[in-house]
């Protein structure tokens, strides 16, 4: 399960380019408070929890629970 803390993602997308599989996008519709388009995850059930995401993340907003 990916866990992002939407909020201090700033979309940078280093985290989409990351995943295998391709079960991260930035949102097209979110805005946070400081104008990103947060990364969102499209499908938890598809995560193996490989946890590339969040070692590319550089703000640290992203936890794997396997």
């Amino acid at each position: 399960m990916v866990k992002i803390d939407e909020e201090r993602c700033k979309g940078c997308a280093l985290c989409v380019i990351a995943c295998p599989h391709k079960l991260l996008m930035l949102s097209e519709k979110k805005v946070n408070k400081q104008g990103y388009h947060p990364c969102i995850c499209v499908s938890q059930e598809d995560c193996t929890g490989c946890a590339l995401c969040a070692l590319m993340c550089p703000d640290v907003c992203i936890e794997v629970y396997r």
